[in-house]
């Protein structure tokens, strides 16, 4: 299989054909640059699959879909309804529909699939994607990277033994203001950048208290439990749910912390941390929630910087007049980045010194989709890396590190600890008690392996 998949890549990469290349003048009435890219042969665009597509997969397998490179061939869930939305919404983005695979791992069997798109539950993102690199695959991954610091690591390694290619889905590295202003930041727009403030505010409700009942028949629940210990079925758990249970779920933390998070690392040029703590809790409603509705983390650095995230999943109120965010606070001034594709430069007494406003129209609360057309510059970064070496604005390494920084939040959390870290690994250092979530327990036969 890996010589297969070798053959083909060298393939992409060599390719030139492009349905982007033509002018729109060149072509016939009845035909898209989609289209014209069937007619130009299959054998030179990306064919992808796509895993979990409820909610944030649908979105993405619709955006994968209309890329004039791309194919979308299969769509894997468990949930039969949500399959059978999702080959509905691709059929309407490329013109044909994807065949349905229920179990992507059968999906990884077929040669003609060059990446997996993995936009399952938290607890399924690392095993999901190093079964993809094992099986010659590149991985289009979403946050959070892993469910925990050992996947991650084992994620990591796996890829450079498989020579896989890994994107991880902060999407934020490719929007051009974005990186403008992290430009800006580096160059020394406010002077050396020393604290980044983060946060995500939200009026989430409450998720009541769930009763255990029978499978819904639409639903494979073993096969979504997947690498996770069984549990009984409630009806309080799917979909979207599964993120404020720790069997599955990272919390608001890795959920939307890790966005702002890795902004923040990106901004301070720093990697592991020194020093971690939390304080928060389960407060606005007594349910079933265990992640904490509201969190503060503090990370400090040996380079004598630090950042804070705070998330507050059920009050809305905005900081600094956004519901997401990330401020650097330098020695000259201050630069802010909201949710969207923009930034603003402040001076020490409040003055908007610079203002680069959204070209596009953000949405940073939609929970499926808030910025499809920006996201599609990540998307075909990934494309760029698989058929010419273009580097990867987020590759796994990096990808790692920015999870690993909100997963020591939680661990601090969980454990009570304010954590020492080895800034060269990010491993916790003589700590039983939060050295216990490193990892997880397994179900028998799914433990992840390099």
């Amino acid at each position: 299989m890996k010589k297969v998949k070798d053959s083909r890549r060298t393939f992409l990469k060599q390719s030139l054909v492009s349905a982007t290349a033509l002018s729109v003048g060149g072509m016939l009435p009845a035909f898209s640059a989609k289209s014209y890219g069937n007619i130009l042969g299959a054998n030179d665009r990306i064919k992808v699959s796509v895993m979990g597509v409820n909610s944030r997969g649908k979105a993405l397998a619709g955006n994968f879909a209309k890329q004039d490179n791309c194919d979308v061939i299969h769509i894997c869930d468990v949930d039969t309804r949500a399959a059978e939305k999702c080959i509905a919404h691709v059929n309407e983005a490329q013109g044909f529909s994807p065949k349905a695979v229920p179990d992507f791992r059968k999906s990884l069997e077929d040669k003609d699939v060059d990446v997996l798109v993995v936009a399952a539950p938290d607890h399924w993102h690392a095993p999901a994607a190093i079964l993809a690199c094992q099986a010659g695959k590149e991985v289009y991954l979403e946050k959070p990277a892993s469910h925990n610091p050992n996947e991650g690591e084992i994620l990591v390694k796996v890829a450079e033994k498989y020579n896989r290619i890994l994107q991880m889905g902060n999407q934020r590295r490719s929007w051009p203001n974005v990186i403008a202003g992290i430009n800006e930041l580096k160059a020394g727009v406010i002077g050396r950048p020393y604290y980044a403030k983060t946060w995500y505010t939200n009026n989430r409700p409450s998720i009541g208290i769930g009763k255990i009942a029978s499978v819904p028949d639409w639903l494979n629940y073993d096969l979504w439990q997947g690498p996770a210990p069984r549990t009984a079925y409630k009806d309080n758990y799917l979909h979207y749910n599964w993120h404020w249970f720790w069997n599955w779920g990272t919390g608001e933390a890795l959920n939307n912390g890790t966005h702002m998070i890795d902004l923040a690392r990106w901004g301070l040029g720093v990697d592991y941390p020194v020093k971690v703590n939390s304080s928060g809790g389960r407060y606005r409603y007594a349910d079933d929630w265990e992640t904490p509705d509201t969190q503060t983390i503090s990370m400090e650095f040996d380079n004598n910087t630090q950042i804070t995230w705070e998330g507050r999943s059920c009050n809305g109120h905005t900081i600094e007049g956004a519901s997401v965010g990330v401020m650097f606070f330098g020695e000259t001034g201050v630069l802010k980045i909201e949710g969207g594709n923009a930034y603003t430069i402040f001076d020490l007494n409040n003055n908007i010194v610079k203002e680069v406003k959204n070209d596009t129209k953000i949405d940073p609360r939609n929970l499926a989709n808030p910025a499809q057309a920006l996201d599609s510059v990540h998307i075909q970064n990934l494309f760029s890396n698989i058929r010419e070496g273009v580097p990867l604005n987020s590759d796994i390494v990096s990808g790692h590190i920015s999870t690993l920084l909100c997963q020591l939040g939680n661990i601090a959390q969980l454990s009570g600890e304010t954590l020492n870290v080895d800034p060269s690994n990010g491993h916790i250092l003589k700590n039983k008690a939060a050295n216990k979530f490193w990892s997880r327990a397994y179900e028998k036969g799914w433990e992840p392996k390099v």
